[in-house]
């Protein structure tokens, strides 16, 4: 891969943090929960409508996920345009560091709280995240 490349991936890598932000931002007012609870339906498979978001705790962590996640994106895509072009490798080691301890720590916890099969789709999810960041870009 070139560093170019590198650069495009590294901006869908921020897409693909950050979209979740919304997503569980909405989850903080019960008008806009649904799409939220649904998510957190289907990453614990199966779907079942078991997963509620009618606890205030879960509206209020909600926002933290939100806030997070979009922060992170964000600061992806930053590293992107504004970083990437003066030192790509770390750039691409940097986000790649946080994507491998999101999958680690994410999936873990999701095996031990009963809801492995969410570990499964961190995997998809770290797939199109990482991309071709595994492997240093060719000048």
């Amino acid at each position: 891969m070139t560093r170019a490349f590198h650069k495009f991936w590294l901006k869908v890598s921020a897409i693909v943090v950050g979209s979740f932000g919304p997503v569980f931002f909405l989850g903080t007012m019960p008008p806009t929960q649904e799409l939220a609870r649904l998510t957190l339906d289907l990453l614990s498979w199966p779907v079942d409508g078991a997963t509620t978001w009618s606890s205030p705790d879960t509206r209020f962590l909600s926002a933290l996920t939100g806030g997070f996640l979009t922060g992170w994106g964000v600061m992806i895509w930053g590293l992107a345009t504004r970083v990437h072009d003066t030192a790509p490798e770390a750039v691409r080691r940097t986000v790649l560091g946080g994507l491998l301890a999101w999958f680690v720590f994410d999936s873990a916890g999701s095996i031990a709280s009963g809801n492995a099969s969410n570990a499964a789709f961190n995997v998809v999810v770290l797939l199109l995240a990482v991309g071709p960041l595994w492997r240093p870009a060719r000048d």
